[in-house]
Parts: structure tokens; C-alpha cells; sequence
């Protein structure tokens, strides 16, 4: 994979902005673990392989348990995720991939459960930010472990 430009090069003040957005969400109420999976998730759903590579490093670097983030696909199926975590891969899927007629109320509801208005609030903006980062990097085919160093995640162990 050759990446066709470098969008962090030729938009600074843009990345600034995005990146700066995506730090007030990492400060939410939507904690760490769990935005590693909307990460992870909706990186997945959008094909987005620079994002995904970086975000299951951060998660291991977090944490979590590998075979978790081998099951991130296979959630519904899986037995190793909360009733909470569920409602937040659910919430991902449903905003990655919007339905034509917007997001269920049955889905609202079940997600609802869960979490606070707070906590759904922040965690739509979540969804919203990777999202954004997967569209870029997916468009500019930025390669995946291109910013290992820069970011620390050659710390992950993961090659």
C-alpha cells in the first residue's frame, strides 16, 4: 500500500482542530476501554486498516485482553462483553453504518439502558471522531504502523 498524500502535511491547522477534538473526547464519560472498542469496531465496519492497526496496539498498550479484541467482530456472538459494552458496539455499528430511516427506536432504547444521557451524548461524538479519522486515512490509504514511533505503539509488541 502507497499512501496518496499526506493529509497531517498539507492541512496542519484542520489536524490540529480534529485532533484537538478528538483529546476532549478521550476527557468524556465514556471510559478508556470502551473507546477502544468503538475504535476497534467501527474501523473494522469501515475498512479503515491504518485505524485499526493503531487502535488495537493502544488497546493491548491499555490493557485489554487479546482474545477481547479478537471477539470485537463477533460481539453479538461472543460471551467476553458487558451488557454496557454491547450497548456501545451496537451504538457504533448503528452510527457507522446509519439505517435509511435513522437509528431505530428499539436500538435507542437498548443502548438507553445502559448509558446516561451524558455518557450517549459523549459517546455519539466518539463515534462521530473515529469515524472522521477513518474516512482520511481510508482516502489517503495512509499505511498502517506508519506512526508506531510517533505514537508509541511499537510498544504494543504487536508486529
Amino acid at each position: 500500500m502507497t499512501q496518496r498524500l499526506n493529509y497531517i502535511q498539507q492541512s496542519p491547522e484542520l489536524f490540529k482542530a480534529y485532533l484537538n477534538f478528538s483529546n476532549a473526547i478521550d476527557g468524556g464519560a465514556i471510559e478508556r476501554s470502551l473507546l477502544d472498542l468503538v475504535s476497534i469496531r467501527a474501523s473494522q465496519l469501515n475498512g479503515c486498516a491504518f485505524c485499526l492497526d493503531m487502535h488495537v496496539k493502544e488497546a493491548k498498550l491499555h490493557g485489554e485482553r487479546e482474545l477481547r479484541v479478537y471477539h470485537v467482530a463477533i460481539w453479538r456472538e461472543s460471551t467476553l462483553f458487558s451488557p454496557r459494552e454491547r450497548a456501545v458496539l451496537e451504538w457504533t455499528e448503528t452510527l457507522t453504518q446509519l439505517p435509511p430511516h435513522g437509528v431505530p427506536d428499539d436500538v435507542y432504547e437498548r443502548v438507553r439502558a445502559q448509558l446516561s444521557e451524558k455518557e450517549l451524548s459523549d459517546l455519539t461524538f466518539a463515534v462521530m471522531g473515529i469515524n472522521g479519522w477513518n474516512r482520511a486515512n481510508v482516502a489517503f490509504r495512509t499505511v498502517p504502523g506508519s506512526a508506531d514511533k510517533a505514537f508509541g505503539l511499537d510498544k504494543a509488541g504487536l508486529e
